[in-house]
């Protein structure tokens, strides 16, 4: 059982999202918020006036609100800001949101009732999905439309997922054996002011990345092999001189996979002075990337780990609270690292588009025929592939420029600077896709060279050129491959080959 409420890892939040962990609340996490909860009530009581509570938001931050209607002013908060349009985040991301949106609301900070936090434990236990769209959210004041559609199901409004079809929020309540929740003050605003979503969506991407950035290295080796390529640039001496510790992991990795390989020592005298730079300078690129997603997954740890509502109930040393007013809202934090995540894995989906052709042209392959067709002209091989993943690699340059840089004032310029967060998460995410499938091109296409080279590659990197088998059958003639490349991908992102390899996951503990 994952207790949330004190540190939640990120791989953790890819198992949950992804349906394979129960989640509960934390025994001093329940007390804990429940002092905020008391304190705050407490205020509320003696005459305080506190933004969100018993005020307007955002330019209507000033104008006060009569204690008869504090429950309404929380329920027309989310109605009026699910405003969300576009296509529906996916079920692994609205579970992803509902535990995040739950644990930072269980660190304490926020002062809702520890009954809110359960409510949104049992509606993820219960596979209750709301339906929330993925574009409105300009990432400051928090994600506030894409919040406000989950929050609306958890009072019993909004629409949910049943399978393909959307249902009312009241209905998926009532099939789960819920009842809507009552907001008490400040319990709307908290569901739905914070960088929730975009750290979402980044989080998962960070942790897809991690299998591609080890995957990288793996379908890398493979190709290094099928070209007949040198593992000496992998040499410890020479990453010893330029330390950068992602650069170091890469290169050994490479250079484990390729030892004891009896095609890469069948060519070690064959007189080539050095391989083209797709080959050579595959730990410095590919450590590079693994630099980015060290400092990546930090800051995502680091937000999802976060007090991110406003304004913040927080204890005095006294044992006393203080409502403070904030901005930990603001999603520069998470937009700033998703735009890099966005550069870097563009960076390893154009190294593996150049490894991949140099596989498929004769000028360069070394001896392979040209496409490794088998009958060159009257059959085109696989020269589409490499089509394809020169559009892949051409997309996500295009994706890869920053989100972060732009801002635009909202609400009557009370939020004059924003991070556009989300659109920087949205675009990291296709572009892990877009990588998934490059790397099952270049895995593909190298596969099929070592079966023309009819000589063995090591063990590590034959029980990876089996697993890519168990997706890509052996070539036989010209057919399509769209299918299988798509099984590949998937197969690359759930880790099968990092597995097949014997590696661990960038980001689990050491």
């Amino acid at each position: 059982m994952l207790a949330i409420g004190r540190s939640l890892p990120l791989l953790e939040v890819a198992r949950v999202a992804r349906g394979a962990a129960p989640v509960a609340l934390d025994d001093q996490a329940r007390a804990e918020l429940r002092r905020a909860r008391d304190h705050l009530e407490a205020a509320l009581a003696a005459g305080a006036t506190i933004y969100g509570v018993n005020t307007g938001f955002g330019a209507l931050s000033e104008t006060a609100i009569a204690t008869s209607d504090l429950a309404e002013l929380q329920v027309n908060l989310l109605r009026s800001h699910a405003v969300g349009v576009g296509p529906l985040l996916e079920i692994p991301v609205v579970r992803a949101l509902l535990l995040l949106r739950a644990h930072t609301l269980a660190l304490g900070a926020s002062g809702v009732s520890p009954a809110l936090v359960d409510h949104l434990i049992a509606m993820l236990a219960a596979g209750v999905i709301p339906a929330v769209p993925a574009q409105g959210s300009v990432g400051a004041s928090g994600d506030l439309a894409p919040l406000a559609h989950l929050a609306l199901v958890a009072i019993g409004e909004g629409e949910a997922l049943d399978g393909s079809a959307r249902i009312s929020g009241a209905d998926a309540l009532a099939r789960a054996g819920l009842r809507p929740f009552q907001l008490g003050p400040k319990e709307g605003l908290s569901l739905i002011n914070g960088t929730q979503v975009m750290t979402a969506i980044g989080g998962l991407a960070a942790c897809d990345a991690g299998e591609l950035v080890c995957a990288a290295d793996i379908i890398g080796s493979l190709s290094v092999d099928a070209l007949l390529g040198s593992a000496r640039p992998c040499d410890p001496r020479i990453h010893a001189g330029k330390p950068h510790p992602g650069q170091i992991e890469s290169a050994r990795q490479i250079r484990d996979l390729l030892a004891d390989s009896p095609l890469n020592r069948s060519h070690a005298d064959c007189g080539m002075v050095q391989d083209a730079y797709a080959l050579r300078c595959m730990p410095q690129v590919h450590g590079a990337v693994r630099g980015a997603l060290t400092y990546i997954a930090g800051a995502l740890q680091i937000e999802v780990d976060s007090f991110t509502d406003n304004p913040l109930v927080l204890p005095r040393g006294d044992g006393g609270f203080d409502v403070l007013s904030g901005g930990n809202f603001h999603g520069a934090a998470v937009a700033v690292p998703l735009d890099h995540l966005a550069a870097a894995l563009t960076t390893l989906g154009t190294i593996s588009e150049r490894r991949l052709d140099r596989l498929l042209n004769p000028a360069t392959s070394r001896g392979l025929p040209p496409f490794l067709a088998d009958r060159p002209g009257l059959e085109s091989g696989m020269m589409m592939a490499q089509v394809t993943a020169s559009a892949l690699a051409s997309e996500c340059k295009a994706m890869s420029f920053p989100a972060s840089v732009d801002t635009i004032p909202t609400s009557a310029g009370k939020e004059d600077h924003v991070s556009m967060g989300p659109i920087a998460a949205r675009k990291a995410a296709a572009i892990v896709q877009n990588l998934a499938r490059i790397l099952a091109i270049e895995a593909t296409i190298a596969a099929r060279a070592l079966d023309l080279r009819q000589i063995p590659t090591s063990p590590p990197l034959e029980a990876v050129r089996a697993a890519v088998r168990a997706h890509v059958a052996p070539w036989s003639g010209d057919r399509s491959l769209s299918r299988e490349l798509e099984a590949l991908a998937a197969a690359i992102l759930r880790g099968e080959l990092r597995v097949a390899a014997g590696l661990a996951h960038p980001l689990a503990p050491a």
